[in-house]
């Protein structure tokens, strides 16, 4: 009996295993994402498989049955489709990053701060991230809509469309256009600054990029999930990440 007792008030209740947490991500914030996941696993233990795409893909692979558990998405429409759809967890989702729309040319001197090269007509072609799947995208043509260009641009065969917001990015950093719509997360070094040259555009011409997470009804780490997630909204070292990459955040 006394060994029993001795037994029982030793004993310890075993740590839980790490988790792995599958983490579909907009293109536009696998970058930020990359360095968020290492800070995660250090304060909870658990591990971020990450994989990126274009928002409309990753919301398509869901609906699909893929074995994510987190989805953090470059539009607030997707993750409330979903939710509409009975595909999240009840009161998951939030805006954790509003994101900022820059015209870009790894060239120094080709983008003017004010955005006047586009209509100067001069360069050969600009890149946007397509419109119908990729909320950048979305705003590049807003811009050109309230800038009266999207049509003459469009008819002089100029707009050059990305599957995503990287691929995006990869047609201006490789000269392929002469200057692409790009995140600002994608361009900002470390020192704050922009290489090349580039435009940040007023945020009155295109709608806010509020960028939604929500953790998904079919994940087999449910509470690993829904800390990760209450980690991404309030722990200070990642806001701090986050806003360093070129983001607003919604509190």
């Amino acid at each position: 009996m006394l060994a029993i007792a001795l037994l029982a008030a030793t004993a310890r209740p075993l740590p839980l295993p790490a988790a792995e947490l599958h983490v579909a991500v907009a293109a536009n914030f696998s970058g930020p994402l990359k360095q968020l996941a290492p800070l995660f696993a250090h304060s909870s233990g658990n591990q971020i498989l990450i994989s990126s795409g274009s928002s409309g893909q990753l919301y398509s692979q869901i609906r699909e049955g893929a074995p994510f558990d987190v989805f953090l998405s470059a539009d607030t429409d997707k993750p409330a489709l979903l939710e509409s759809q009975g595909l999240t967890v009840p009161g998951s989702r939030f805006v954790y990053a509003i994101g900022t729309l820059v015209l870009w040319s790894s060239e120094s001197g080709v983008v003017d701060d004010q955005g006047k090269v586009l209509d100067s007509h001069i360069y050969r072609h600009i890149g946007i991230a397509n419109p119908e799947t990729a909320p950048y995208g979305t705003a590049a043509r807003q811009v050109l809509s309230r800038r009266q260009l999207w049509d003459k641009l469009n008819q002089a065969q100029k707009i050059v469309i990305g599957e995503n917001i990287t691929q995006t990015w990869q047609f201006a950093a490789t000269g392929n256009v002469d200057m692409a719509f790009v995140a600002l997360s994608q361009v900002l070094g470390t020192d704050g600054k922009i290489p090349g040259s580039a435009w940040q555009v007023p945020q009155n011409l295109y709608d806010p990029i509020e960028q939604g997470a929500v953790a998904l009804a079919h994940s087999k780490q449910p509470a690993a999930a829904q800390a990760f997630l209450t980690w991404l909204r309030t722990d200070a070292n990642a806001l701090a990440v986050i806003r360093a990459a070129g983001y607003r955040t919604a509190d």
